[in-house]
């Protein structure tokens, strides 16, 4: 009874450790390196791994170990079906391997176990699911005491305290693997975008027949001064675009800022401005699609008085307004071949005259243009000035979409929580991992502007102070946004609903059925029901 206090009081010890390093730290790699020493600490760990599968390469990778050298790590790589770890990653079955000698699909790719110290020596293999799907595992290697020499031969008494040990371990990993399943999901994410990227660039090597130097230390790190205050990212291809703005940001060459919309030209543009010499002077910002013709050449040069119908006074033009400082021309690509005339003028000569004058003024204002078109075609159509093109793309700068820098995903969503939760006097504390997963699976074609649309409608319909898939808008719950198949019936995907529901009550409540119960409008006894439907078990939400 003693002993088994004891198990019961480091278990908890262990858990609580474990969740205060997972709410605590906010790296990733640092939080899943954590875990692992905690473990090593409290329950005597030899060993341990997690792995995570790379859902594009179907590899399974040691991403963090505890025990390992980095050469063993590194020898630890699996196929799905390939070993223990492969086998579990297959089924999403815990695998326990009492004795890794009497093993045969203990392959010990890392070879880190002699053959010394594998009499007595047990493997645990848990997987970490993200809902339904196997994304890695979490495993773990113990010396097992050996049977004293008179108990052996009664082979009944050993049996079942090994058993009860292994089942005590096994409980605890499965509930850590679920407590670090968002880090490790996070993490694949992270994993899969860098093998990608790092593919694309030996296939170019490849394909052009040169090397391409590389300081990788440039390349994922930018200093904090470099980073733009009124940017979010932490991507290879946002590290990119801060060091190009912190670059272009020192000249007063024109600019010209190219991506999709709704990636965020305008926040670059800013960012580049508050950056430069001229932050202490204006920053005129400026649609160029937003107004007909006729008034966005008044609106950009000014006009006399009586230039025309309604011009009852002269007015000064964006242009003068921006004298040294800086300009934002948006959608540059959309004005018409006219008033290109007059753009390609001022970037040359630095003047103009207002409509209905004849007075030529001298202007020092620095161009930063943006297009989400393509200018060439549209020089090669007739609709844009290709002198203009070549004065305007002195210096581009390319922003990524947001399906190029999925983990950002995260953090914007975060951010834009936050913003809402002020706006609407809400009080969203988590996104549920439906919720993540649905984010993370979409393609985002109308980038940073939809999912900030998507986070505020989501905010709203919460009820509960939590952000479940069901607030979030239909596009994102459609079969392929989701990366679930339509097999299912309507009642299938109630059942889906209803089963989300109520793990959320249950985490609310940390395991209580009957308060849950009482949440959801629920009798005890169809509570009790529904968790038999569901083979869900409510012990894994108690602290």
């Amino acid at each position: 009874m003693l002993i088994a206090q004891e198990e019961d009081h480091s278990s908890i010890s262990l858990l609580a450790e474990v969740s205060r390093t997972i709410t605590n730290e906010d790296d990733i790699n640092k939080v899943l390196r954590l875990v692992l020493f905690i473990m090593s600490e409290h329950m005597n760990m030899l060993r341990g791994m997690i792995t995570i599968l790379n859902r594009d390469t179907r590899e399974i990778v040691i991403n963090e170990s505890f025990g390992l050298t980095n050469e063993e790590k590194e020898r630890g790589r699996y196929q799905i079906g390939e070993g223990i770890i492969g086998k579990v990653v297959k089924t999403g079955k815990t695998v326990i391997v009492p004795s890794i000698n009497n093993e045969p699909l203990f392959l010990d790719r890392t070879r880190s176990r002699s053959k010394a110290k594998k009499d007595g020596l047990c493997f645990i293999c848990i997987p970490i699911k993200a809902g339904t799907e196997i994304i890695g595992t979490l495993s773990a290697d113990r010396q097992l005491e050996p049977a004293p020499a008179e108990e052996h031969a009664k082979k009944t008494k050993p049996d079942k305290e090994h058993k009860d040990m292994l089942q005590h371990y096994v409980d605890q990993l499965s509930i850590i693997a679920a407590m670090i399943s968002q880090a490790v999901r996070l993490r694949q994410l992270a994993h899969e975008e860098s093998t990608n990227a790092h593919l694309v660039n030996k296939k170019l090597q490849k394909n052009s027949g040169t090397t391409l130097l590389k300081n990788e230390q440039d390349e994922e790190t930018v200093a904090e001064s470099e980073r733009p205050a009124n940017i979010i990212g932490n991507t290879k291809p946002m590290m990119s675009l801060f060091k190009m703005i912190e670059k272009i940001a020192k000249t007063t060459a024109t600019t010209l800022i190219l991506g999709e919309s709704g990636v965020g030209k305008e926040l670059v543009a800013s960012a580049i401005h508050f950056k430069s010499n001229r932050s202490g002077n204006t920053f005129i910002k400026f649609n160029c699609a937003a107004l007909p013709e006729n008034i966005v050449e008044s609106e950009l040069f000014g006009h006399e008085k009586g230039a025309f119908t309604g011009a009852s006074a002269t007015r000064q033009g964006r242009f003068e307004l921006a004298h040294t400082g800086t300009i934002f021309l948006d959608e540059v690509g959309e004005l018409s071949l006219p008033i290109q005339a007059k753009l390609l003028r001022i970037i040359q000569e630095k003047e103009f005259e207002r409509v209905g004058g004849s007075k030529t003024i001298k202007v020092d204002v620095r161009v930063i243009a943006a297009t989400n078109r393509n200018l060439e075609e549209l020089i090669r159509e007739g609709l844009f000035r290709e002198d203009l093109y070549y004065r305007l793309n002195i210096f581009p700068i390319t922003v990524p979409p947001l399906r190029e820098r999925k983990t950002d995903i995260l953090l914007l969503a975060d951010y834009f929580v936050e913003k809402y939760n002020a706006a609407n006097q809400k009080g969203i504390r988590r996104i549920s991992t439906t919720a993540i997963d649905m984010l993370m699976r979409y393609h985002w074609p109308g980038n940073v502007r939809e999912l900030q649309n998507c986070m505020e409608r989501a905010v709203i319909l919460s009820e509960d102070n939590v952000i479940h898939g069901y607030h979030l808008p239909p596009t994102l719950q459609t079969a392929e946004s989701s990366g679930t198949p339509y097999t299912g019936s309507l009642q299938q995907k109630l059942d889906a609903i209803e089963k989300e529901m109520i793990m959320e009550a249950l985490k609310r409540t940390q395991g209580n059925m009957s308060r849950a119960a009482i949440q959801l409008g629920l009798s005890d006894r169809i509570m009790g029901l529904r968790i038999k439907k569901f083979d869900i078990n409510y012990k894994n939400f108690r602290p």
